[in-house]
C-alpha cells in the first residue's frame, strides 16, 4: 500500500526523548532521560476528592461542551495568578490549551509558512522542534551562556535572516540547559523583537521551580507591543497528565490562536479543566509548589554534590537556580549517545537524553541532558556513580 504523504511529514521524525522514555519502563533502568515532575508530589487525595464531587448528577456540566477557549472560571484563576506574576491580564486573556505543547504548535501554524525562519536558542527543547517541525521552517540557532541567549549573536543573527518570523525561548531554567535569561537580556530581546516585527514566543513551563536566586520578570510582563506569547503549563505543578497549560496574548493574536484551537480539537476536557478550577478554589496551589520546590532543592543539590564527585574533570555540568534538569558537557570529539549506547546502557543500566538533537542546526554530540526530578536518591547516587565509573575509565583524568 502506498499512501500519498503530505511533504511536510518529511521533516517529522521519532524524537530521541520518545526513544528514551520507552527505557524508563524497565525497572531496572536509572533513567535521568525523561523531563517527569516527581509521581510523589501529586496531590492525590485532594484530586481525588475534586473529581468524586464533580462525577455526581449535579455537576453534570463537568462532562459538557464549554468554551473553546476554556472554562472561564479556569481563566480567571490563571489570569489572577498571572497578574500576581507581573502581567497585566484578565480571563479574557487567556487561552486554555493542551499543554505548553500546543501552544508551540498553534503558534507555529499562526505564522510559519514554509521556508520561513525561526530563531532558537542554541540548543532549544527538542518538543518545540518536534511542534515547528510540520510546517517546514528553517532554523537560525543563538549561542546561549549561563546567563540565557546571547543579545549580541541574536542581533547578528536577526541581520543576516531578514524575514525572521518567530523568536521562541524559555527564558526560565531552560530546557535542556537549566539556565535562566537575565534581565538586561529580556529588556534587549523584547527591544530586538519589535525592530524586527517578531512573534516572540515565551514559554515557560518551569518557571515556578525558582529553588534559589531571584525572581526575575516574564518577558510578557515587559512587552510593549504586544508581541510576546507568554506560554505556560500546570503539568509541572499540579499533574503533567491533566493536560492542561494557557497562551496568554495580544486581543488579536489571542482570537487567531482561539480559532485555530476550535479547528485543532474544539477545547480542553471540561473534566479536567474544572477539576483544576475547584483544586484551586479548595487547596492551596502556592504552599503545594513551596513543597515541590523544596523536593526539587534537594534533587538538584544531591544530583549536583555526586556529579562534582564523580566526574572526571574534563567533564562540565550546568548549576541551575531551577527547574529539572542539569547539562552535561563531555570534551570534543565524544558522542553522547554511542557512549550511552554501547557502554552506559549495557554495562551500568543508567540512561540520559542524548544532546545532539537539541541543536537545531548544527548538531553538537558531546552533550546530554539529566532530568534528575523524578529519580529516587538512592537510584540517583548509585546511577551517577556508574556513570562517572564508565566516564574515568573512557576519558581518564
Amino acid at each position: 500500500m502506498t499512501i500519498p504523504y503530505a511533504n511536510r511529514m518529511g521533516g517529522v521524525r521519532p524524537s530521541a526523548i520518545r526513544e528514551l522514555l520507552r527505557l524508563g519502563a524497565d525497572p531496572e533502568i536509572v533513567s535521568f532521560g525523561g523531563g517527569y515532575p516527581d509521581p510523589a508530589l501529586f496531590p492525590m487525595t485532594e484530586l481525588s476528592e475534586v473529581f468524586q464531587k464533580l462525577l455526581t448528577g449535579a455537576h453534570a456540566e463537568a462532562l459538557q461542551y464549554t468554551e473553546s477557549r476554556g472554562l472561564p472560571e479556569l481563566r480567571e484563576h490563571i489570569a489572577r495568578r498571572l497578574t500576581r506574576d507581573g502581567i497585566d491580564c484578565g480571563a479574557d486573556d487567556v487561552l486554555v490549551v493542551q499543554g505548553g505543547q500546543q501552544g508551540m504548535d498553534l503558534a507555529a501554524k499562526l505564522v510559519l509558512n514554509v521556508g520561513d525562519t525561526v530563531v532558537t536558542e542554541n540548543p532549544t527543547f527538542l518538543g518545540a522542534l518536534i511542534s515547528f517541525a510540520p510546517y517546514e521552517p528553517r532554523y537560525a540557532p543563538v549561542r546561549i551562556d549561563e546567563d540565557g541567549m546571547d543579545m549580541d549573536h541574536l542581533e547578528e543573527t536577526l541581520a543576516r535572516n531578514p524575514g525572521t518570523k518567530l523568536l521562541y525561548t524559555v527564558p526560565d531554567f531552560q530546557n535542556p540547559t537549566g539556565v535562566t535569561l537575565g534581565l538586561e537580556r529580556r529588556h534587549r530581546m523584547i527591544e530586538l523583537a519589535n525592530q524586527h516585527d517578531l512573534l516572540l514566543l515565551e514559554d515557560t513551563p518551569y518557571r515556578s521551580l525558582r529553588y534559589e536566586g531571584s525572581h526575575v520578570p516574564t518577558l510578557k510582563s515587559l512587552d510593549t507591543e504586544g508581541r510576546v506569547v507568554h506560554l505556560g503549563s500546570f503539568s509541572k505543578i499540579l499533574a503533567p497528565g491533566m493536560r492542561l497549560g494557557w497562551a496568554v496574548a495580544a486581543p488579536d493574536v489571542l482570537e487567531k490562536l482561539g480559532l485555530l484551537k476550535l479547528a485543532a480539537d474544539t477545547q480542553c476536557s471540561t473534566l479536567n479543566m474544572a477539576a483544576t478550577s475547584a483544586y484551586l478554589d479548595a487547596y492551596d496551589i502556592d504552599a503545594h509548589i513551596v513543597d515541590a520546590c523544596a523536593a526539587y532543592k534537594h534533587k538538584r543539590d544531591l544530583t549536583l554534590k555526586t556529579l562534582a564527585e564523580v566526574l572526571p574533570p574534563s567533564v562540565g555540568f550546568t548549576r541551575p537556580q531551577g527547574g529539572l534538569f542539569t547539562w552535561l558537557s563531555f570534551p570534543g570529539g565524544f558522542d553522547a549517545a554511542s557512549f550511552m549506547r554501547d557502554t552506559l546502557l549495557p554495562l551500568a543500566k543508567v540512561a540520559y537524553v542524548p544532546g545532539a538533537t537539541f541543536f537545531p542546526g548544527t548538531q553538537e554530540p558531546n552533550h546530554a541532558r539529566m532530568s534528575f526530578s523524578g529519580v529516587p536518591d538512592e537510584a540517583l547516587v548509585r546511577g551517577l556513580g556508574r556513570l562517572g565509573e564508565l566516564l574515568w575509565q573512557e576519558l581518564g583524568g
